[in-house]
């Protein structure tokens, strides 16, 4: 069965957030279309997301010197464990779809401590004598991301760091499809606020028709 991760990194839902509204648009449309399919919502602002703290790096050394889990400390195990955890779930999927806003030209924090999470060595990528290797070239993803001004031309283009990154990182780890859904403008011009939120929707509903 084919398990699709839906990833927002967002504290409001789809009444307020305008990546949301989309992202729910595109989810709820990719439902329909593929009934048989998995499909598992991470909401990282109510999922437990360590951070690489003393106590994440402590207990990785601790089991790469060959010390057993159960010797770890209570803290190291509960933090190395559920980094463990997402990790796992994060491989087991095939497909992703991540829905952001733009936030300082970026996204919120928890989606960095997230990817923090999944880019772990031997499971999303591997070291090789030739440089970094990704390992995750069955899977296709997607971001969702809502501008309030417009990047995707001029000189704010330059400026747009979030899907930037989550495109680096899916090149790191090796997914060969990656593509961006954006909603833009609508702060900078409120006046067609919503016949762009409206058009991001319709674009979102016919995209899950075939992703």
């Amino acid at each position: 069965m084919t398990k699709v991760l839906y990833i927002t990194a967002h504290p409001h839902d789809d009444t307020q957030s305008y990546s949301m509204a989309v992202g729910k648009a595109f989810i709820d449309t990719y439902k329909d279309v593929n009934s048989d399919h998995e499909i598992v919502h991470v909401d990282l602002y109510n999922e437990d997301i360590p951070h690489i703290d003393v106590d994440v790096f402590s207990g990785w050394g601790k089991l790469r010197s060959g010390q057993g889990f159960e010797e770890l400390s209570a803290e190291e195990k509960a933090k190395v464990g559920r980094l463990s955890e997402l990790c796992e779930q994060f491989i087991s999927a095939d497909k992703y779809i991540f829905v952001t806003p733009l936030w300082n030209f970026s996204f919120p924090p928890v989606m960095k401590a997230y990817m923090d999470s999944v880019a772990v060595a031997g499971k999303t990528f591997k070291y090789t004598e030739q440089g970094p290797i990704g390992l995750l070239t069955d899977k296709k993803a997607l971001h969702i991301q809502a501008r309030g001004g417009v990047y995707s031309e001029g000189p704010a283009a330059a400026m747009e760091m979030g899907h930037r990154y989550l495109d680096i990182m899916m090149q790191f780890f090796g997914v060969p499809s990656f593509e961006g859904l954006f909603v833009e403008g609508h702060n900078a011009m409120p006046d067609k606020a919503e016949e762009i939120k409206e058009n991001a929707i319709a674009r979102a509903k016919d995209f899950a028709q075939t992703f």
